[in-house]
């Protein structure tokens, strides 16, 4: 069996009202699928971190520079593929979009694994130690409307009546007005409801300690990325003088990346991008690390329903961590915000949403081989960008 071919299809449409987060605002939702075909008919789709021109700039590598490496090899040789790719890349990204690009390339190769092997991922992975995922709703993107506060209270709301038992918020507005934001937020949703906030490396660690005090006061279960990735010492600092849990980790890139995040203990809880830091392949190995050094793991999710089944797969394997009669179960993150690349992507729908609303906030693992996912290429067509 050999790879014939790696294409990429970014997808791109219009929002109907502008998004944002502390970085900035964008218009256009954007995703970019890697599918690599094989000589006996075998297809594997995979997904790579990065929106807008990042994703149009992955493209690239993913097809003029990684497909050229490793046309003609056996997709089963996932980790020899890896580290073809990685070492002849190394001088040139060791982090960044050569990995996010790379990561795309791996999940294909693992529903290409699951295919062959007629097994879902998660059974490549070692099994399913549940078969259902708890799931917290992801929304309040910043928008540059002046009753932001109002419409916070609005859209939280929304997100328990979706059935959520938890939920995540975005911050990052300077101090003051974060603060803000969050007593709306958990005015809205009452004390019980846990709530995390997600300020994308907005600020420094002398920023963050204050706002981490408020944030405790409100009862925030995590504070994501408060500061910079590369400022580990920060990240460290914060542990130290905080007691609301610091979270992050979405914004590191394969196991040697993450090695000093999880040895110096920067974070109360870890973040993989599955789609960024490296593929599934790596994801195992960031995993090893963080369980070897008591490092609580929630994935990092965002993208396309193909980035969410990809991650159901890898939290159905998680183990109980640390062992126990009644353990903390991982929970699934799933952005509430309108997204056709989730909702209307595959053949048959993940049904998150009607899922949730079902099952007491909860959903059922894929049950196919490989990620358990078929996408419309139809749809595709419609949406593809950058030919």
């Amino acid at each position: 069996m050999k790879i014939t071919q790696v294409i990429s299809h970014v997808l791109q449409y219009d929002l109907d009202e502008e998004l944002g987060y502390s970085q900035q605002y964008y218009f256009k939702r954007t995703t970019h699928l890697v599918e690599i075909r094989t000589d006996i008919g075998v297809t594997g789709w995979g997904e790579c971190f990065g929106g807008g021109n990042i994703a149009l700039a992955n493209k690239t590598i993913v097809e003029k520079v990684i497909q050229p490496m490793i046309l003609g090899m056996n997709p089963l040789d996932r980790e020899v593929i890896w580290h073809k790719a990685y070492n002849l890349m190394r001088d040139h990204g060791q982090k960044g979009m050569p990995i996010q690009s790379l990561s795309g390339i791996d999940i294909a190769l693992w529903d290409i694994a699951g295919k062959i092997h007629n097994v879902p991922v998660y059974q490549l992975l070692g099994g399913a130690f549940r078969e259902q995922i708890g799931v917290y709703g992801y929304g309040m993107m910043l928008q540059r409307v002046p009753d932001l506060e109002h419409r916070f209270e609005l859209e939280s709301a929304a997100i328990l009546d979706k059935g959520f038992k938890a939920m995540k918020m975005k911050i990052g507005l300077g101090v003051e007005k974060d603060v803000r934001l969050v007593e709306a937020v958990r005015k809205s949703i009452g004390p019980d409801v846990p709530l995390m906030v997600d300020a994308n490396h907005a600020y420094t660690t002398r920023e963050a300690i204050p706002l981490g005090r408020e944030l405790e006061r409100l009862g925030v279960a995590w504070f994501e990325e408060p500061v910079a990735p590369e400022d580990l010492q920060g990240y460290r600092d914060l542990c130290e003088a905080l007691d609301v849990n610091i979270a992050g980790g979405e914004g590191e890139f394969t196991v040697w990346g993450f090695r000093d995040l999880i040895k110096n203990r920067c974070v109360d809880i870890l973040q993989p991008e599955v789609c960024g830091l490296g593929g599934i392949t790596h994801y195992q190995k960031v995993l090893a690390m963080a369980q070897a050094h008591f490092v609580p793991v929630v994935n990092h999710v965002w993208g396309s329903a193909v980035a969410v089944a990809t991650n159901m797969h890898l939290l159905a394997a998680l183990p109980d961590f640390p062992g126990a009669a009644h353990p903390v179960q991982p929970m699934l993150e799933y952005d509430t915000t309108p997204n056709r690349f989730r909702e209307e992507l595959l053949v048959d729908s993940l049904e998150i949403n009607e899922q949730v609303k079902r099952n007491d906030g909860f959903v059922s693992l894929p049950k196919g081989p490989g990620l358990g996912i078929e996408p419309n290429l139809d749809f595709i067509k419609k949406y593809s960008v950058g030919y």
